[in-house]
């Protein structure tokens, strides 16, 4: 028999809003004034928030931090489209994520000053803790769209992740099942170019991340990861399809780390500067405040207004973060186990009343 094609996929690429701020109007999506300026304010809250921590962690005042700078459209955008009771899974850089749920800033820097009770969520959000092992989330994700389905109840589970993320086997073993039972998941991949030091082209030999999902039965889409408007398009589509019953949906957002991966790292040792320039026309707030402009919804008095405010909204935050008391030592035993084994009550024991 000769030799036939039995298969073939194509992946599409979503762009809605140009570095220039211009449009394309068929794909706007349905949102008032008030939305397209409310999605604005949470990408600067985002960008003074993110340079804050930064400033923070050089005073000794946090931990080693990852910044999210020039991925503040991707988390954004893509929360923006949640419901309250959608679960969401974070990995190590979602800080746009957090404040787009209005998740305390002041409990978020208290995690990175290395307090665990940080991530204590309040009891009305569906926000797992911030997870630093690279990909083990999705399995959780993948877990509790299971339930869902078989509750019949009509959530998505949402892991966020990286491009490295993808080159994971708890990648592959999740999205695997997620294809496989048609779950309500939707990933979200900030594909930021650069995986600590390991490049997307020294990575994987695909041409796109979203095309691997397609031998899990799963769709993947390509969006502008600066656009803020496409990420949240593109997340609302798979969001509504996933509680219809048509399964999962992968979306990569192609966009870039513009700060080091973390406060601990150079990336003037492994990255060219010509690369990072070339991504600063790109940045996702001047995108956006172009737009909003064009369509006579802002000016300079209104961009000073908002600055002056959320630079005090984070004072705030800081002052309440550090106003916390320090933790307990019997706290490191209260949220590690449900029952204590024998030996950690004895050491329960040690760290209380201070006996041998």
């Amino acid at each position: 028999m000769p030799r036939e094609t039995i298969a073939q996929f194509q992946i599409e690429r979503l762009e809605i809003l140009t570095p220039q701020g211009e449009v394309d109007a068929e794909l706007l999506p349905a949102l008032s004034d008030s939305q397209f300026l409310k999605l604005y304010e949470l990408l600067q809250l985002t960008r003074i928030a993110d340079g804050r921590a930064l400033s923070l962690q050089r005073e000794g005042r946090l931990g080693t931090f990852p910044s999210s700078l020039g991925q503040e459209a991707s988390q954004v955008g893509s929360a923006f489209a949640l419901t309250a009771k959608d679960w969401v899974f974070p990995s190590f850089r979602e800080l746009g994520v957090f404040l787009s749920l209005e998740y305390p800033l002041s409990q978020y820097y208290r995690y990175w000053a290395g307090d665990e009770r940080g991530m204590l969520c309040p009891a009305e959000m569906n926000i797992f803790p911030i997870n630093i092992a690279v990909g083990t989330h999705l399995l959780h994700a993948a877990g509790v769209a299971m339930g869902a389905q078989y509750r019949a109840d009509p959530v998505v589970a949402v892991p966020y992740l990286g491009d490295g993320g993808t080159s994971k086997g708890d990648f592959h073993e999740a999205l695997n099942i997620a294809g496989l039972y048609r779950l309500p998941l939707v990933a979200i991949c900030q594909n930021n170019q650069w995986a600590i030091s390991v490049s997307r082209k020294s990575q994987t030999a695909t041409e796109t991340l979203a095309q691997k999902v397609v031998a899990f039965g799963i769709k993947g889409i390509q969006v502008d990861g600066n656009d803020v408007l496409a990420v949240y398009q593109a997340t609302r589509e798979a969001l509504d399809r996933a509680r219809n019953g048509g399964g999962a949906t992968f979306i990569e957002c192609d966009t870039y780390r513009m700060a080091d991966h973390t406060t601990a790292d150079d990336a003037r040792r492994y990255r060219d500067s010509t690369e990072l320039e070339s991504w600063r026309d790109r940045d996702p707030l001047l995108r956006m405040r172009r737009f909003l402009e064009q369509r006579g919804l802002w000016d300079e008095a209104e961009q000073a207004a908002l600055e002056q405010t959320q630079q005090q909204q984070v004072d705030q935050a800081v002052s309440e973060a550090e106003a916390m008391p320090a933790p307990t030592a019997e706290e490191m035993f209260r949220y590690t186990c449900h029952e204590l084994s024998s030996r950690q009550q004895e050491q329960l024991k040690e760290c209380s009343d201070g006996s041998p």
